[in-house]
């Protein structure tokens, strides 16, 4: 089956044009399904993709469950089979798809977590000092706060996708979809400090060079992003947060000061305004919370117990 997901792999890059956390993350959901096939004695090496059944399908994520997997992670690797068999039914390697009569394991709806706007303006000046490090830390952190980038995206900007003088600044999403967002002027200011702490040459000055190194002079990654984020915010008082909380902080502060919903998906880049409006019941509990604490009539307490003056 090695050589049917190279394949695949090549086709999700070349002409899906899909993210390298994709790619990344099926190729390895397919390998290591090759592997539990082989080690389960369920299939024979090599792997014949065309002769897989539903039940060594179910028996591998079977297995995935008993390893406490979660139902996101099990989820991921069944759309990475499904998506897998379509490929190779479209390619005429296989009339039968396994998967083709397996549910998707339900996932619990989790609100997403949002910092508040005081620990969002104490995570941006955490980065102290006038190292390249820290100018770089606190201009990283500032860009995804003022844009709602990516991780992905962030790590893939160029010196020539900041167009100052005009506020605005070009990502790159899925499915190598570009979109231009606005950016404000702190972020800004931190980006210029950053870059003017870097040593000019045509390896850093160039419109197609990094936006953000490394210090070993590479373009940073997405997993180093998730560091760096993870040890400033680990000083808030609810402990570290992912890159993507920053971008769930960035939508839901615009819908609390107003911002068309709408507006919101365009700078998200989000493909469906489905998927924006899961930041209105962010502001809506927020707004219940404060409500309860705030109005004497609100009849509940900051727990959400009802209280002896009001009714239920």
């Amino acid at each position: 089956m090695d050589e049917s997901i190279r394949a695949f792999i090549t086709f999700l890059e070349s002409e899906q044009r899909a993210s390298p956390e994709t790619v990344r993350n099926y190729a390895s959901d397919l390998r290591q399904l090759d592997r539990f096939l082989v080690s389960s004695r369920l299939a024979s090496s090599p792997v014949d993709p065309a002769s897989l059944s539903s039940d060594a399908v179910r028996a591998y994520l079977e297995w995935l469950d008993r390893k406490g997997e979660k139902h996101a992670s099990l989820a991921r690797k069944l759309a990475a089979i499904r998506s897998f068999y379509r490929y190779l039914s479209r390619r005429g390697l296989t009339n039968r798809n396994p998967v083709e009569a397996l549910r998707t394991p339900k996932q619990a709806r989790s609100l997403p977590r949002v910092l508040t706007k005081d620990d969002a303006d104490a995570l941006m000046a955490f980065p102290a000092g006038e190292t390249a490090g820290s100018l770089r830390d606190r201009a990283l952190l500032e860009t995804l706060y003022s844009t709602g980038a990516r991780v992905s995206e962030l790590v893939s900007l160029n010196v020539g996708d900041v167009h100052g003088s005009e506020g605005l600044l070009r990502l790159r999403g899925k499915g190598r979809k570009e979109r231009i967002v606005p950016i404000g002027e702190l972020a800004l200011e931190a980006i210029t400090r950053y870059r003017a702490s870097l040593p000019t040459s045509p390896q850093t000055a160039g419109h197609t060079c990094p936006l953000f190194y490394n210090l070993r002079g590479g373009r940073l990654t997405s997993r180093s992003v998730a560091r760096i984020v993870a040890r400033y915010s680990s000083r808030l008082s609810g402990g570290p947060v992912s890159p993507h909380t920053l971008r769930h902080s960035f939508a839901t502060h615009l819908l609390d000061e107003g911002a068309d919903l709408r507006a919101i998906q365009e700078m998200l880049g989000h493909a469906s305004l489905s998927t924006t409006q899961r930041y209105t019941h962010v502001a809506t509990d927020q707004l219940l919370a404060v409500y309860d604490r705030a109005h004497p009539r609100s009849g509940r307490t900051s727990n959400g117990r009802t209280s002896k003056n009001g009714s239920s």
